[in-house]
């Protein structure tokens, strides 16, 4: 970038930036925190089901584990490989996430869950190309940024993305897209008036899409009804009620909810919040939201201090990446948005989700190396 000079040897009077030998240590521990406390709440969430259907109630979390360890391998690769290696491969990266989503929809390769086609089966495993897709648009969307190109550039990522999640179809995924492409164009330094337009084009859009679905429509009309009476909810938000309440203050104990023996759905995945704030109570789940806010605040400071139009654009996207998708995940469990089937980050069951979340962290810590005297 024009004025900055990059050499840690060198200094100028026009520039205040160097490059740093170490990278921003608290965003790594508040990271491995949040990861060590996911396993635990997977394997205490999953138990019972896994038990039931796999005579191993530690199944859930023995497939987590080495995710985990991958997602940490790909955080250490990443924070030693200058970001601008993603610049560059940006649009290759963007383009090969959408064949992947593409390929969900290939009979023998796309995984059925449930009338939902998310996940490629890859014969060991399964992967979630929606994941990967978070990244890859989030270094695309950058790289538009940095280029300083028109609009209409910005939209044509946002409109491929949410196509293809639609289609799976997931409308919690989407949400989450559109927002943090928001924020992007926003920062990016987009006229306002034209970022309301299309914010507003794309809430029509969004209702367009409940309204024609039976599901979605029966979603909302319980999230609604349940607004003036809890008991007027979906089971799923009952049960998820259920939980919170019985969780208090200080919780039951580790071990002891009630609710993951089977009467809640998805205590893995999408409700896990619901078990570990059972078990842990008010202050041990407000511990966990604490250090996700630490850790977006923490990446809002390094894009702060970015370098160039492009590292800002990617940090500010993965901050909003994980602040959205646990603002979406939670508010679901207190009943302030509608289910979503959203996850929460770096806690909930997911193997594709781990180790594109943890890659990014790794692109926000060597981006981090980048600091501001």
């Amino acid at each position: 970038m024009a004025g900055y000079n990059l050499n840690p040897t060198l200094k100028t009077s026009s520039s205040k930036r160097v490059q740093n030998s170490s990278f921003d240590k608290s965003i790594l521990l508040a990271t491995t925190a949040l990861v060590i406390v996911g396993l635990f709440a997977i394997a205490e969430a999953s138990s019972p089901l896994a038990l039931k259907d796999f005579s191993d109630q530690f199944y859930f979390v023995k497939k987590q584990i080495p995710f985990a360890l991958l997602g940490f391998l790909g955080l250490f690769f990443a924070s030693i490989i200058s970001y601008k290696v993603w610049e560059k491969m940006a649009t290759l990266l963007f383009f090969c996430a959408i064949l992947l989503m593409l390929l969900v929809f290939v009979p023998g390769i796309g995984a059925n869950y449930q009338g939902a086609s998310r996940w490629l089966n890859l014969g060991f495993t399964s992967m979630q190309p929606s994941e990967f897709l978070k990244l890859a648009f989030i270094f695309y969307i950058a790289k538009v940024a940095s280029k300083k190109k028109r609009f209409f550039s910005y939209l044509f990522p946002i409109a491929i993305s949410v196509l293809l999640i639609m289609l799976q179809p997931d409308l919690g995924t989407s949400t989450l897209f559109s927002l943090v492409w928001l924020v992007q164009v926003f920062v990016s330094g987009v006229n306002l008036l034209v970022l309301l337009i299309s914010g507003g084009g794309g809430v029509l859009v969004g209702w367009g899409l409940i309204i024609a679905s039976e599901y979605r429509l029966a979603r909302l009309k319980s999230f609604v009804a349940q607004l003036s009476s809890p008991l007027e909810g979906s089971y799923h938000t009952k049960q998820i009620l259920l939980a919170l309440g019985s969780g208090g203050l200080f919780g039951v104990g580790l071990g002891n909810s009630l609710q993951k023996h089977l009467f809640l759905p998805e205590t893995a995945t999408d409700s896990i919040f619901a078990i570990l704030a059972e078990e842990v109570g008010f202050f041990g789940a407000f511990l966990v939201i604490l250090a996700i806010g630490f850790l977006v605040v923490r990446c809002l400071r390094v894009a702060k201090r970015s370098p160039d139009q492009f590292s800002k654009i990617v940090v500010v996207g993965v901050a909003s990446w994980i602040f959205f998708q646990t603002l979406l995940n939670i508010g679901s469990m207190v009943a302030l948005v509608p289910l979503t089937g959203v996850p929460l980050p770096f806690i909930s069951y997911g193997g594709s989700a781990i180790v594109s979340l943890l890659f990014g962290i790794g692109v926000v810590l060597n981006v981090s190396k980048q600091d501001k005297y």
